[in-house]
């Protein structure tokens, strides 16, 4: 996970408002599953065949799927990365990401890690088109809004059409915005992973912008990060 300092520091680059990406480290990651797995095992010669193919499969439109092996050796991975994202950014996160799994969880069958610009995760267990509820984390500006009841309101309603868009579109990826209250434009995004089904993905994020007014009520920007989908919103652009 986090260190308390890396926390700090992209908490306060959010009460900042900044408009770019500065904080490069992950925003953070789990090494989750009951069992490990050893350093000759047939499980790590299919993880590490997985992540060596995994990079090569990323689409134009940023995703790959992919999976090494059989039986109870078998491991599944994906990687996905921002929809704004452009194909040779992406591959470089990905590969980022698979550097620092290999760190942080070094013998867990099963890991998730998210940065900005894209999430890797793999498992023994086929997760694919499943909602993953376990793997899932919130980060928010440390600034409140003046009028919290009605800026939720708003924000509810920009991100509710935009987990509708995203849910039926081809990229399960969609940003928009919405004007608020005193001139101020609020910006939101809502992703997928592509192995959901369209129900799912609406599912999922429905879920997420369900959980924002528990962790985030009246925050100037929050995200809602999961192992399947994430919503964020903000009061300045932060896509391409």
């Amino acid at each position: 996970m986090l260190s308390s300092k890396s926390v700090l520091l992209c908490l306060l680059l959010f009460s900042l408002s900044l408009h770019v990406a500065i904080c490069t480290n992950p925003l953070y990651h789990y090494c989750f599953g009951p069992k490990n797995f050893t350093a000759n095992s047939p499980y790590r010669t299919n993880l590490n065949n997985l992540l060596k193919t995994l990079p090569t499969k990323v689409s134009s439109t940023g995703f790959a799927r992919g999976s090494s092996g059989q039986g109870q050796s078998r491991v599944y991975g994906i990687a996905l990365c921002r929809g704004d994202v452009s194909k040779t950014n992406c591959v470089t996160c990905v590969n980022d990401a698979i550097k620092k799994l290999r760190q942080q969880c070094p013998k867990q069958k099963g890991a998730i890690i998210w940065y900005d610009n894209c999430m890797l995760k793999y498992s023994d267990a086929d997760f694919f088109g499943k909602i993953d509820n376990k793997n899932k984390f919130y980060m928010y500006n440390v600034k409140g809004v003046d009028n919290p009841t009605s800026f939720n309101k708003k924000v509810k309603e920009l991100l509710s059409s935009l987990a509708s868009i995203a849910s039926a579109n081809q990229k399960w990826y969609v940003a928009g915005k919405l004007e608020s209250e005193g001139s101020k434009t609020l910006y939101g995004l809502g992703q997928c992973s592509r192995d959901l089904s369209n129900a799912n993905c609406k599912k999922c994020l429905d879920s997420a912008i369900s959980e924002l007014p528990s962790c985030c009520s009246g925050k100037r920007g929050a995200r809602v990060v999961g192992g399947s989908c994430n919503v964020r919103y903000e009061l300045y652009s932060f896509v391409n």
